[in-house]
């Protein structure tokens, strides 16, 4: 556990979680890591005991880490030349570049929760990540019932699966999607399209018949937007 500066809030977490696998609190934000068999007691106390009083959960979402910090096409300056190298990094079909070693199956998966104290005018960021090959975790349905829908969205676009979950079903895709649209791993382009057949006089799905290309490149510009906030760490 560690922290790049200290306030009262991380102060509390620190003492009553000694069980938090990290507490960081950078760029005005408290985020505490947990383990995935933690969540439900620590849920419980965040929303019950004075100290913490986080009984409003805003949202909670799920982040696929897989492939992070690469990228396809990395430049500093816009620039016109190169195209080539992005279409055809496309074209040939090599996937773009994975995590490798023990991350690559146990932190490629996330549900962050970010929870509000109206009583002690806190925020909170909770994470827990999950294993690549099993993402599962216990509903807090029963903790915020806000979390409901949450759930199933994060079930519907990652693939997480929340245990004990009254209802757990898509709610975004269509009735027959097959995977998940938010994973890394998952074409940009989709893998069908649908379209109005006037003969059939209804809706048919057919293969995607779009191109994938990468037409533009990740642009990193030495702007404010970079630079580094004095006396805060990384979030």
């Amino acid at each position: 556990m560690s922290n790049t500066a200290n306030t009262p809030l991380t102060e509390r977490l620190q003492t009553r979680f000694t069980n938090a696998l990290h507490l960081q609190y950078a760029y005005g934000e408290t985020t505490m890591e947990i383990a995935p068999q933690d969540v439900v007691s620590v849920c419980h106390a965040l929303r019950d005991e004075p100290d913490f009083a986080f009984q409003e959960l805003i949202d909670l979402c799920g982040v696929d880490y897989l492939a992070y910090g690469d990228v396809e096409w990395e430049t500093i300056d816009a620039t016109g030349h190169g195209f080539s190298r992005g279409v055809t990094r496309m074209l040939d079909g090599t996937p773009p570049p994975g995590k490798t070693g023990d991350n690559a199956t146990t932190r490629r998966f996330a549900v962050v929760y970010h929870l509000l104290s109206i009583k002690n005018n806190e925020r909170l960021r909770l994470k827990v990540y999950l294993p690549n090959t099993a993402p599962v975790i216990d509903t807090v349905v029963n903790i915020w019932s806000t979390a409901n829908w949450f759930e199933r969205e994060a079930f519907d676009l990652y693939g997480i699966l929340f245990k004990s979950h009254p209802d757990l079903r898509r709610i975004l895709t269509d009735y027959g999607f097959i995977g998940h649209p938010f994973r890394k791993d998952f074409p940009l382009i989709g893998q069908v399209e649908m379209r109005y057949d006037s003969e059939k006089q209804r809706v048919v799905y057919e293969p995607v018949s779009i191109e994938p290309r990468t037409l533009v490149p990740k642009v990193k510009r030495n702007d404010h937007r970079y630079l580094h906030v004095e006396g805060e760490g990384e979030s």
